[in-house]
């Protein structure tokens, strides 16, 4: 198998009910030209697994594909995560899937991925949290902040369930607040995206 190198740039996406709305507005949008990475970590149900990753590839101008064990991180690619398992990063740049016990009632966590992708990634990681129903992320995403990471939570009053990124805002762990279309904006201008 040939080894994975780390990625210029890794963008991390959380999210959970309502998230799927904002990234049809974003992702479909996207510069074809992107050259980072970009993960999705989304609260869903195991057996719908495929739906999502081909809903999504009818929409973008990038590659889209579910996340298997010891996948290649590669600049350029969406990467689903596959329910039912907690998504890591590896130094060599490699993803590994774990079945381990569920946080915050969710498997994937979202707190899991972003803590493992700062842990490897450090300044050259985005992550991005949305609409959802719990506190998932928020901890993972001050734990990424500190590492160095650029953290962005989707503006509550935008998110049809606002807990999620409410929680990252008000445990510091959020950088800034955006809206979809300002998410989008960012995204787009990034110097390595």
């Amino acid at each position: 198998m040939e080894k994975g190198i780390l990625v210029e740039d890794l963008v991390l996406i959380g999210g959970s009910a309502g998230s799927l709305d904002v990234l049809l507005q974003i992702l479909p949008a996207l510069r074809p030209d992107v050259q980072a990475a970009i993960i999705l970590v989304l609260h869903r149900k195991a057996t719908s697994e495929t739906v999502l990753t081909q809903l999504l590839k009818q929409r973008t101008n990038l590659p889209v594909r579910d996340v298997e064990e010891k996948d290649r991180i590669w600049p350029g690619v969406i990467y689903v995560s596959p329910g039912d398992y907690h998504l890591l990063f590896e130094s060599d740049g490699t993803l590994s899937l774990d079945d381990s016990e569920r946080i915050l009632y969710s498997r994937p966590s979202i707190d899991v991925s972003f803590e493992s992708a700062a842990m490897v990634y450090g300044s050259r990681l985005t992550c991005i949290l949305l609409s959802g129903a719990n506190a998932d992320g928020s901890e993972g995403m001050l734990f990424a902040r500190k590492e160095g990471a650029y953290t962005i939570a989707q503006t509550p009053d935008s998110a049809e369930l606002p807990l999620m990124p409410k929680a990252a805002i008000d445990n510091g762990a959020a950088m800034i607040e955006m809206q979809p279309s300002e998410i989008l904006s960012f995204l787009n201008s990034r110097k390595h995206l």
